[in-house]
């Protein structure tokens, strides 16, 4: 069975940003570049599943935050057809409460109130194919994690599944290069994440996952792990200039997933392309 998703990541709403003194995200540009690409979805490439896969806001503060982060999934919310599914970055965790997070994504409220039903990932199954969002945590400067608890609902919920997986995170799980990263070179703390090798045991083990796919990055990457492709996708407002007045990566990806293939690839003007053969 045939399964077509469609990615979009780091929209970061809000003020234009700069980094060690240069424009780095062009974040103004973000509402118009969403609705272009809500637009595309609708009219040409009509995808099974649309994935965001976090940051899309620029934190400032608690009511700043919820406003952007509403207006974020207003404009997702023009999606026709496509299962729309929600992952949890870094930057919309920094003010916004688990809580205001899943009531923004519309998921149905806890049962109880319970902080353990409050977590931020979850799976679904689209089309066959069985959907994991994960919720990585980052302490600013400092750390990405993945909790105890989720690593032990991951290792369940993979082995309930019949059906082949496709994860979907924020910040990479990946010994990738991070070298002319602009954001990252030298700082694998803040990006990739720390209980990354036990991760990858409990994909590998599971001997059902087709590919992983995050954002976080801001830039296009691919790395093989024991047969599993992770793939970085780039972020929509990216500065690909090396300062002001700047150009946007305008970055999406549309990953196709066959009896016999998974193909990434990534638009906008940065382009990439990733194709692996299913075993």
């Amino acid at each position: 069975m045939d399964l077509t998703l469609a990615l979009v990541t780091d929209l970061h709403f809000g003020p234009r940003a700069h980094f060690e003194g240069k424009l780095r995200k062009l974040s103004e540009l973000a509402p118009r570049l969403l609705e272009a690409f809500v637009r595309r979805m609708n009219d040409e490439v009509r995808p099974d599943v649309v994935v965001n896969l976090g940051d899309d806001i620029e934190d400032e503060s608690a009511e700043l935050d919820r406003r952007r982060y509403g207006e974020a999934m207003e404009i997702l919310g023009r999606l026709n057809g496509s299962a729309v599914l929600h992952v949890a970055g870094n930057h919309d965790t920094v003010h916004l409460t688990p809580q205001q997070i899943l009531d923004a994504w519309k998921h149905p409220a806890p049962a109880s109130g319970s902080a353990q039903e409050r977590v931020l990932y979850y799976s679904r199954e689209i089309g066959g194919y069985h959907l994991v969002i994960l919720h990585t945590h980052e302490v600013k400067d400092d750390s990405v994690y993945l909790d105890e608890p989720q690593l032990a609902w991951l290792a369940n919920d993979l082995e309930q599944t019949a059906l082949p997986v496709v994860v979907l995170m924020h910040h990479s799980a990946a010994d990738q290069s991070l070298v002319g990263n602009r954001w990252f070179e030298g700082k694998p703390h803040i990006c990739l994440v720390r209980e990354r090798k036990r991760l990858r045991e409990v994909l590998e083990a599971s001997g059902k996952v087709l590919v992983v796919l995050n954002g976080h990055l801001h830039w296009n990457q691919l790395t093989v792990h024991r047969g599993i492709p992770y793939v970085t996708v780039q972020s929509l407002i990216e500065n690909l200039d090396e300062d002001a007045p700047g150009r946007a990566a305008d970055a999406s990806a549309v990953v196709k997933i066959s009896r016999a293939r998974v193909l990434v690839e990534v638009c906008g003007e940065e382009t990439a392309r990733y194709q692996f053969a299913r075993g």
